[in-house]
This record gives C-alpha cells, sequence and structure tokens, in this order.
C-alpha cells in the first residue's frame, strides 16, 4: 500500500528546514531507523555531500539516521532495500535527468507503489505526477524525458502563487503558466501552496495543512479545496 507525503515546500518562512513537517514525519517514517536520501536535485548547485548533511541535522531531530543514495555503489540495490525514502527539493529538470540517466525512475515508483514510505518536497514532489512538465524550474539540463514517478494521477505545481494584486509585475502568473499547459495536454495540476502537502495512503489521497490547494483542469474554471478534501478521484 503506498505511503506518501508529498509537500509544497521543505522550509517555511522564518522555520528551519523541514521544521514544520517534523511532526508527520515522526509518524510517517516511524518503523525507519535509516532514511535514503536522493539528493540529485542540489538545490543552488550544492553538493550531495552537503545537501545530505543538511537532511540529517533536520532528521536527527526525530532520531532518524540519514544516508545519501549516492553514498552506495549500488544505487538499484540501496533502492530496493530502503527503510525509507525523502527527494528533497531544488532544480527538477536535474533531479529527473538524473534518476533517469542513473535508471532510477522505473525502480523508484516500483518502491513507493510497494509501500516503502516517501517523503517529497518541492522537487521531490513534482516527481510523484504524471510528469514534470508543471514544475517552475529552469530547464538548465535536457532529461532523457518528461515521464515520472505517476504514483499519483495528475501532475503538481509546489510552492504555488496566487497573483499579487498588489504588484506592478506584468509577468506570467503561475495560473496563466497552467493554462498554458493545458492548452497542450489534458492532466489535471494541483497548485499546492507552501505549508500544505497531501498525505498519500493506498489510493486515497487527502490534502493536509491550512490551506487551500488549487485545482486546475483543461477548459475548466479552476476549483478551491479546503484542507482535509479527499483527491482520489482526481485525474
Amino acid at each position: 500500500m503506498k505511503n506518501i507525503l508529498i509537500a509544497s515546500t521543505s522550509t517555511l518562512a522564518n522555520e528551519e528546514f523541514l521544521d514544520y513537517l517534523l511532526p508527520e514525519l515522526e509518524h510517517h517514517f516511524h518503523n525507519c531507523t535509516t532514511i535514503l536520501f536522493i539528493p540529485y536535485a542540489r538545490p543552488g548547485g550544492i553538493s550531495h555531500d552537503d545537501y545530505t548533511a543538511k537532511v540529517a541535522m533536520a532528521f536527527a531531530k526525530i532520531n532518524k539516521k540519514v544516508k545519501g543514495i549516492h553514498e552506495f555503489e549500488d544505487v538499484t540495490f540501496a533502492l530496493k532495500n530502503a527503510e525509507g525514502i525523502f527527494t528533497g527539493g531544488g532544480n527538477t529538470f536535474v533531479l529527473v535527468s538524473q534518476l533517469h540517466k542513473k535508471g532510477l525512475m522505473t525502480t523508484l515508483s516500483e518502491v513507493i507503489k510497494n509501500g516503502t514510505p516517501y517523503l517529497g518536497t518541492s522537487a521531490g514532489s513534482n516527481i510523484c505526477g504524471l510528469t514534470m512538465q508543471t514544475t517552475n524550474d529552469m530547464p538548465i539540463v535536457y532529461p532523457l524525458s518528461f515521464q515520472t514517478l505517476g504514483v499519483i494521477p495528475f501532475n503538481l505545481n509546489p510552492h504555488y502563487l496566487d497573483p499579487d494584486l498588489n504588484s506592478n509585475h506584468m509577468g506570467e502568473t503561475r495560473e496563466t503558466r497552467i493554462k498554458e499547459f493545458h492548452a497542450y495536454n489534458t492532466v489535471p495540476v494541483l497548485g499546492l501552496r507552501e505549508g500544505s502537502w497531501l498525505d498519500v495512503k493506498g489510493e486515497k489521497i487527502t490534502l493536509k495543512g491550512n490551506l487551500n490547494a488549487r485545482v486546475f483542469k483543461q477548459n475548466q474554471v479552476p476549483e478551491e479545496l479546503e484542507a482535509e478534501s479527499d483527491l482520489s478521484s482526481l485525474k
């Protein structure tokens, strides 16, 4: 049975890395001693070692150890034998490129679907959808495919921002960009605001946190969903 937390962000304003999620993570990973961390998204271009060390400091607060997948000679073996898995944020193009290049996208999808507890934040959440085509990130590398894990039946837009009516900014809003996606694609998109996450248990998908999420469907008016809404039928 799938057991997944899909968070819009790892860090809220004026908080430390993962702090707002730690109570959830303590329960989510309660049967895990060590978390396998996938650092491939490399926020700001930091090293895999530095990113893993940052994650380890956060998980130490709930008495969990962390080991980076890059520390293993056989990365497929590491995935298949992980007690729990966390994929962090950064650049989704870099993350997806590395997962495909190393032949890990299918294996990661399989172990998640088989019940290994998984946490994704930001880019690590983007890859939970059907494709990465609704990311906010710059295409700084060229992945072999936009196809991602498909552990939920729609796409995500983490860090979703509402238009600022007091701003003079005339560029595209997130909503505009998602509409551009829907000019060519039928896949629904969930705009996940920072501080919100999805709790996936089996085939049930529940919106968590204190904020609404925004659902976009092709040729339909966007819809606001309240916290605790069931998104299982969104596809």
